[in-house]
């Protein structure tokens, strides 16, 4: 199996940051400029597969990458976010996490509601709060 991410010579020019733990570069189809992703840099596909040093890396990186891009390009806000499995809109079986500087003016989403922009378009009624009660004990009843 090639990964891109782990596989892809033509990367080395455009690190910002390399470790044993983590490495960071500028998407190859930015939203705007300044996209990134932080990444493991060993294999993984979900961030359940990371060590506590590795995840406390990513952590550290993109508060560090913050702060850059909010000098270097003047961002007034970001975007972070990853997608995990196919299905979620994974395209490359290697953890990365996007950090997508955002200031006025910029192209893309701005009003961001997940439930418009991820999972489904229109409107939704609230869920009654028993209904939200029924959910949370199922799930604390499953986290093992």
């Amino acid at each position: 199996m090639t990964c891109p991410f782990c596989d892809d010579i033509k990367r080395q020019p455009i690190i910002i940051y390399k470790d044993d733990l983590v490495i960071s570069f500028p998407t190859n189809m930015p939203i705007v400029t300044g996209h990134v992703l932080v990444c493991p840099t060993r294999h993984v596909e979900k961030i359940d597969q990371l060590s506590n040093g590795e995840l406390k890396a990513i952590k550290d990186l993109i508060v560090k990458l913050k702060k850059g891009l909010a000098s270097s390009l003047l961002a007034e806000g970001f975007n972070i976010a990853w997608n995990e499995g196919k299905m979620a809109g994974q395209a490359i079986d290697h953890l990365h996490i996007h950090v997508v500087p955002r200031k006025t003016g910029d192209s893309g989403i701005h009003e961001y509601d997940p439930r418009k922009f991820l999972y489904r378009p229109g409107s939704r009624i609230e869920s009654p709060e028993r209904e939200l009660k029924e959910v949370a004990a199922l799930i604390k009843t499953n986290l093992g």
